[in-house]
């Protein structure tokens, strides 16, 4: 009788534990966007592994946005150690020539492709002056990053005169233009309206827009994670895909493919619920566009170390983190190909 009872109370356990295992994410869909249109932006440490993702993938990559970010493989280019270079690649002034030079060593490695590929994009780079978490020198020394990869000035924009604090800048959410504070997304007005961030990265990036959607064709979804990014990686369980309508009817063909790397804090686990991924704007201008927009997430952790929740830019997955076998780097390029279908 009481063997019974444990079998009832075992099924039963079991049967509560389905529902649990159904509401795992979906595996990210195979889809076979334009590999010849393939770009990237973020803020803070989302901008940092921006630029670490443009260089190391610079082959495939035609362009990128960066906000508030900083030269490439700066935590290790700058000869005074991590703890203070982390400091100089945030609040100080980065040796650029460093940063080009240890690129072009990892090419020379075959860790990255060739840096010769930079000098075809399209870059946009954005400092508020309000800034005081990653402070304008900084992204002056990206900027010359940049031309030291003979980025041509008609292919780079450095917009560095708005009063804005460390944030994305969305055109109808967040903060105030000259805050620093959660949720590192604000509104800063220009001429009669609000500035709109992804408007300008995507124009900079794939040239002159559509108008773009007021209503979306498609909704954010959640996709498993865990089959690119192990536990070692700090990388949340689910990231997070906007597949406009017209992209799903293709199964991708014909569209574009941009990335968006959040800052410090700013994925859905940390707290910032969707404020990323549906609420800077990206999706409305990606809607109207044949721009399908990649969300990755990466969380706080205790091992790794991470307890802000940053994207890796200084090592904490292991010092091949700024090269194509990086950790994170691989686990977002495995993303790449499977939207691709490389």
């Amino acid at each position: 009788m009481k063997l019974t009872r444990f079998f009832k109370t075992l099924l039963i356990t079991m049967a509560l534990s389905v529902p649990a295992f159904a509401s795992l994410a979906d595996p990210l869909p195979a889809l076979k966007a334009d590999p010849a249109k393939i770009s990237v932006s973020g803020l803070s440490s989302g901008a940092f592994m921006a630029v670490q993702y443009d260089v190391a993938f610079s082959a495939s990559t035609i362009g990128a946005g960066i906000v508030a970010g900083g030269p490439y493989n700066c935590a290790y280019a700058n000869p005074f150690g991590v703890p203070s270079t982390i400091a100089t690649c945030m609040q100080g002034i980065p040796d650029s020539l460093a940063s080009y030079v240890s690129a072009q060593a990892f090419a020379d490695l075959n860790k990255i492709d060739p840096v010769q590929n930079i000098a075809k994009q399209k870059i946009y780079l954005f400092s508020g002056t309000q800034d005081i978490v990653v402070k304008q020198s900084v992204m002056d020394s990206l900027r010359d990053f940049f031309s030291a990869a003979n980025v041509p000035d008609a292919n780079l924009v450095y917009i560095n005169t708005f009063p804005a604090g460390h944030a994305f800048i969305s055109p109808d959410f967040g903060n105030l233009c000259d805050v620093n504070a959660n949720p590192y997304i604000n509104e800063c007005s220009v001429n009669s309206g609000h500035y709109d961030q992804p408007a300008a990265i995507f124009n900079q990036i794939y040239g002159p827009l559509k108008p773009k959607a007021q209503t979306l064709s498609a909704q954010p979804i959640a996709f498993d994670q865990t089959e690119f990014a192990g536990s070692l990686t700090g990388m949340a369980d689910k990231g997070f895909v906007y597949i406009p309508a017209s992209c799903q009817q293709t199964k991708g063909q014909g569209c574009a493919l941009h990335v968006v790397f959040h800052g410090c804090g700013q994925s859905v686990d940390s707290g910032a619920g969707d404020d990323v991924y549906s609420k800077v704007g990206y999706n409305q201008w990606a809607d109207s566009n044949n721009i399908i927009v990649l969300y990755p997430q990466v969380n706080k952790s205790e091992v790794p170390l991470n307890p802000q929740g940053c994207w890796d830019w200084w090592g904490y997955t292991g010092l091949d983190f700024q090269v194509q076998s990086g950790k994170q780097l691989s686990a977002i390029h495995a993303m790449v190909v499977r939207l691709t279908g490389q």
